[in-house]
């Protein structure tokens, strides 16, 4: 079955909708990118407009506000795993980068490639206006946060689990130091073969964002093999960080996800004692779409939007660990030994559960926020 989504929802006086339908059919898999629709934007709709910013955090912002470098990801290469076809993708991601002054990653420097899930750069999918918003948005995430990086476009020949997995494994083969997952969907007792069979790839940070539907859990966010991504509000601020984050939570049905796992086993790095099995999430970053991030998507867009949920944050985590290099054999293992290198949000929930810490923020860890987000590179650094 398909189960319907909300056309629309609001907060704090700005409007969305979900970019892909909700499918909860077990096996089956969709996207978790916002598309913001009420944005004014302060930029020509398409193409470069000099001197101006769109829209939308940029760059410029999320590296500042995770204190990254500004030139990172040299020597990696991230891939991004979605599915069906984006036919604009390269032409609307040069155009991301020629705004903001990022250097050129194109097909003809090597710089990027795309292809479809057995690793051929002909037969690609059937383009799909609704995946084509999550595709630019994950390009651009991984330019703002690492622009040297080396970039693998891998798409699915559908949503579902299996043409996804295949699409990983096949990133993992054409050398990808990391590869980010924007989505997510229903558990299943399939769920420990999938860990074994297309995320086993010890040494690759394999991100995966945590869901946008409010306290639950999706897979694969929920498997032990990846970094789960949570998602919060990230607002400027006259602190000394210069910024402040909050868990993301619109409703009682929208915000991080987070939660117990239903199948999945405990890993060993991960000690919190409200769950018998895995805890979703590990770690997040900004996926409010009332404090979205610019994007430019001309398949199923209109030039230059903001987009928001924890789409954001899995790619823009992924970039994360491209800027840090090299891996552990495990990379989220490696955030829960370096706690005090990540920025501990402590304020928000998603709803009311027991124990309170699977869906409200705390002092150290909680489900919504994990850890909490990136102050520098030496928490994802192996």
């Amino acid at each position: 079955m398909l189960a319907a989504s909300p056309a629309q929802a609001a907060g704090h006086g700005v409007s969305w909708s979900r970019a892909c339908a909700v499918d909860l059919v077990p096996g089956h898999a969709f996207c978790n990118a916002l598309h913001v629709t009420s944005v004014a934007e302060r930029v020509k709709a398409l193409g470069v407009t000099p001197n101006a910013t769109p829209s939308g955090f940029g760059p410029s912002d999320l590296l500042s506000a995770y204190n990254l470098p500004a030139n990172g990801g040299a020597g990696q290469t991230v891939a991004i795993v979605d599915a069906y076809n984006d036919p604009n993708a390269a032409a609307d991601m040069a155009t991301y980068r020629s705004q903001y002054g990022l250097p050129a990653c194109t097909v003809a420097s090597g710089c990027f490639k795309q292809v479809n899930q057995k690793g051929s750069t002909t037969s690609l999918p059937r383009n799909n206006a609704s995946w084509s918003g999550e595709i630019s948005l994950d390009l651009d995430m991984v330019s703002a946060i690492a622009p040297n990086a080396h970039i693998i476009l891998v798409e699915a020949t559908s949503a579902s689990m299996t043409n996804l997995g295949t699409a990983v494994n096949t990133a993992a083969k054409l050398g990808a130091t990391e590869i980010s997952n924007s989505y997510g969907g229903s558990e299943s007792s399939a769920d420990t073969g999938y860990d074994s069979t297309y995320f086993n790839h010890p040494g690759i940070a394999i991100t995966v964002s945590s869901g946008d539907s409010g306290y639950g859990v999706e897979y694969p966010a929920a498997s032990p093999n990846v970094t789960a991504v949570g998602g919060t509000a990230l607002t400027k601020a006259s602190n000394s960080r210069g910024w402040s984050e909050s868990v993301w939570n619109t409703s009682s049905t929208e915000g991080a996800s987070s939660g117990c796992s239903a199948y999945e086993p405990k890993p060993g790095w991960q000690k919190d004692s409200g769950c018998s099995k895995r805890t979703v999430a590990d770690v997040s970053a900004v996926a409010d779409p009332a404090t979205g991030v610019a994007v430019y998507q001309t398949y199923g867009g209109s030039g230059w939007a903001v987009y928001g949920g924890t789409s954001v944050a899995a790619p823009l985590i992924a970039g994360v660990y491209a800027d840090a290099g090299a891996h552990a054999a495990i990379p989220a293992a490696n955030l829960y030994a370096h706690t005090s290198s990540l920025n501990d949000v402590t304020v928000g929930s998603t709803a009311g559960c027991s124990p309170a810490y699977l869906c409200t923020a705390e002092v150290g860890y909680d489900g919504p926020t994990g850890l909490g987000t990136p102050n520098g590179l030496t928490a994802f650094t192996g």
